[in-house]
């Protein structure tokens, strides 16, 4: 499963810097407005710890992590919904992706040019979300607050009347990524399943709700179409038993048919 979040925001908030921070992907990162015209895309790992537990405990040859797709999109200005500062285009980008992360700048930096030339993160905010709204997009949002050098009255005043959820970064530092990751994963509302083995250990992605025919495709097609029942085992209690065949041995493996709903954490082998 492939899915994208878009990252959107005025100029100069520190959309491209907060990307390069996530890919390790070089794109521009200049001080003035419109540097980025084309989006950059990057793929991110998303952290998980269980993985990594489950490779150790099967000796796994690889190891494999679930993944994100991140779009670094350039800044949105007022009247972007009627065209200005090449707003056509940049909202083009952001119908193509699947959630938006809204990057919001908090902090105050005379030497870091602002396109309204004052530092008001809740007007920023009123004006992308204005332009998305008359330009029809509504899709899932989490409030991104740059708080490099932000002072910590700016950041009083400005969470308690957020719109929507948020997460805190420091883009040039790198503080607040791994949550920031683990939060877009959420906000496209997927969840993570496991298998594992001498071979492979891999986190693989699917929406929440989703039966095992339908987590087995984002593995193969196979799985969906010719999918007889699954084995599972939460990872909880797989690391709890320390192998597969204790873990059978006491009967905590079980069946499961075409109705059964994934749930996060669950270590599937699929059966067909």
């Amino acid at each position: 499963m492939s899915l994208s979040i878009g990252i959107v925001g005025l100029p100069n908030v520190g959309k491209s810097t907060l990307f390069n921070a996530l890919t390790k992907k070089s794109v521009p990162a200049e001080n003035y407005p419109f540097c980025t015209i084309d989006p950059s895309v990057g793929i991110v790992a998303v952290p998980d710890e269980r993985l990594d537990k489950l490779a150790a405990m099967s000796k796994s040859k690889k190891v494999i992590p679930a993944v994100v797709e991140f779009v670094d999109i350039a800044g949105l200005v007022k009247g972007a919904s009627e065209g200005a500062g090449l707003g056509n285009k940049f909202l083009s980008h952001i119908r193509e992706v699947d959630a938006v992360i809204e990057m919001v700048r908090i902090f105050e930096d005379k030497n870091v040019i602002h396109v309204h030339d004052k530092i008001d993160p809740l007007f920023d905010i009123e004006i992308i979300n204005m332009e998305l709204e008359v330009a029809g997009i509504k899709k899932p949002t989490l409030y991104v607050l740059n708080i490099s050098e932000a002072s910590e009255t700016n950041r009083r005043e400005v969470i308690p009347k957020l719109p929507g959820p948020y997460i805190e970064v420091d883009p040039i530092f790198g503080t607040g990524l791994g949550n920031l990751i683990k939060a877009s994963y959420d906000l496209l509302n997927l969840i993570t399943f496991f298998t594992t083995g001498e071979k492979e250990s891999r986190a693989w992605t699917t929406g929440r709700g989703s039966t095992a025919p339908e987590a087995g495709k984002s593995i193969h097609t196979d799985f969906q179409q010719k999918f007889i029942r699954a084995e599972i085992i939460h990872y909880d209690k797989l690391i709890e038993a320390g192998s597969y065949a204790t873990a059978r041995a006491k009967g905590w493996v079980r069946t499961e048919g075409k109705e059964y709903i994934v749930q996060d954490g669950d270590v599937i082998e699929f059966l067909i």
